[in-house]
């Protein structure tokens, strides 16, 4: 998003953010043998990726795998630890399906804890679907294989429940809660920060803050989004058919456009249950990236065509194939044997392996950086170049000063107006043509 849309390099924030604050932890998480986009790299690569992250300021590192693939995992782990990582968090990625129990988690957790490379774990809620009394099971179950290690909670408030699970994790003990500040939590993001303190202190906890400092991060995300005119996260109603078909809200709204457009929407539910049906029937993968996208693209194709499976993506291919990892289920034999009969699975299983670090290089002009060089094996050319082209990000923003900003570069589209005064409490500014003077008492 940095280089595509602002078109401002990661690595450069990432060094000003480290400088900034040198003594913050800041974290980056990993997804396998994967760096940017969703396409397998070979493991020197990626050992550059950590390397040149830990070189730049990245010192905490999340290790999650989208199938709970513990030795894939702890192989990632072994090589962030060697680039330098001081502290590693192992993702317990949280799910609900027949096989996904407490004794699952409980055993997956103890595959990870006896790792060195492990220094403490954490569950991933990404869908939001953690309630207070399956929290009440499951982390006990957890915390019991850890071994004195810590053990945090991120849940997302995508049906509301986060917030009040949160509650409940601290009464079990949990170590940490993760959260969002001002308008970047709530909506589908985490707990409200300063909400989820006051309600930890009115159930009679401490928590050790700065409150001050608290409000004062809180309050300038808010003052962005209101001068961006960008949405701020809301509460979330509850939404019981979400536990079955665990599909995010960006999903959900795509697929009734694209039901519209063919005229239909009647069918809406239709999609929905064939989800779950399609997710059951590939080994019930967890409803995180890339998953979510790969199993409702398939259910959609499914309801719409004239069979199931008559349409199949690579990606589904892909899957079925071993290509992300070891399923948690069972594949439905017959589904398994309907895809991989298809001539493109034949085709994608003699896809070579991904290229070796110097093979990629050579792709590229010699005398690059690591860092841009990471960026143009991962993304299209153009966009990088576009990055680069347009220069340094800027080093200072004050929302405050926007809707004046935006006043005056709308003006400028007007030719008719020669002079424009603001004056205000504290503030003048005085613009008379091109060619006049320009006045600012602030």
């Amino acid at each position: 998003m940095a280089v595509k849309t602002h078109r401002e390099d990661p690595w450069e924030r990432i060094r000003l953010t480290h400088a900034a604050m040198p003594d913050t932890p800041l974290e980056f998480i990993g997804t396998g043998l994967r760096f940017i986009s969703w396409e397998s790299q070979h493991p020197e690569f990626m050992q550059l990726v950590y390397d040149r992250l830990v070189i730049n300021g990245i010192s905490r590192f999340i290790v999650m795998d989208p199938m709970n693939d513990a030795q894939a995992m702890l192989e990632s782990a072994g090589m962030m630890r060697k680039a330098g990582a001081r502290e590693i968090i192992a993702a317990l990625t949280y799910t609900i399906s027949v096989v996904h129990d407490d004794a699952y988690y409980a055993n997956f957790a103890a595959q990870l804890v006896r790792s060195p490379d492990i220094d403490r774990l954490y569950i991933k809620d990404p869908a939001g679907i953690l309630t207070p009394e399956r929290a009440r099971t499951l982390i006990p179950a957890i915390r019991a294989q850890l071994g004195g290690k810590a053990l945090e909670l991120h849940s997302h408030c995508n049906i509301g429940l986060a917030p009040i699970t949160y509650m409940t994790a601290a009464e079990l003990g949990i170590d940490v809660l993760q959260v969002g500040c001002g308008a970047l939590s709530s909506g589908t993001a985490l707990p409200n920060a300063q909400r989820v303190v006051a309600n930890l202190r009115e159930l009679g906890h401490t928590v050790d803050i700065d409150d001050r400092a608290l409000a004062r991060v809180s309050d300038y995300f808010t003052r962005i989004a209101a001068a961006e005119n960008l949405p701020v996260g809301m509460p979330q109603e509850f939404d019981a058919a979400f536990l079955r078909h665990q599909a995010a809200g960006g999903y959900i709204s795509t697929t009734r456009r694209q039901l519209a457009e063919l005229k239909l929407e009647h069918r809406f539910d239709e999609v929905m249950e064939e989800l779950s049906r399609v997710r059951a029937e590939l080994g019930y993968p967890i409803m995180v990236t890339p998953f979510p996208q790969m199993l409702g693209s398939q259910a959609f194709y499914n309801v719409i065509g004239s069979e199931r499976y008559a349409n199949v993506s690579d990606q589904v291919i892909r899957y079925v194939l071993g290509n992300f990892g070891r399923p948690t289920g069972v594949i439905d034999p017959q589904v398994k044997d309907r895809i991989l009969a298809r001539p493109r699975a034949k085709e994608l299983m003699n896809e070579p392996p991904p290229p070796t670090l110097a093979e990629m290089r050579r792709q590229f002009p010699p005398g690059i950086s690591d860092e841009e060089f990471l960026l143009r094996a991962t993304m299209p050319s153009e966009q990088v170049e576009a990055m680069i082209a347009a220069g340094p990000a800027r080093r200072h923003y004050n929302p405050d000063v926007q809707p004046i900003m935006k006043l005056m570069r709308e003006l400028q589209t007007r030719p008719d107006v020669s002079d424009v005064v603001i004056d205000k409490p504290n503030f003048r500014l005085e613009l008379h043509g091109n060619s006049s003077k320009e006045n600012t008492h602030a």
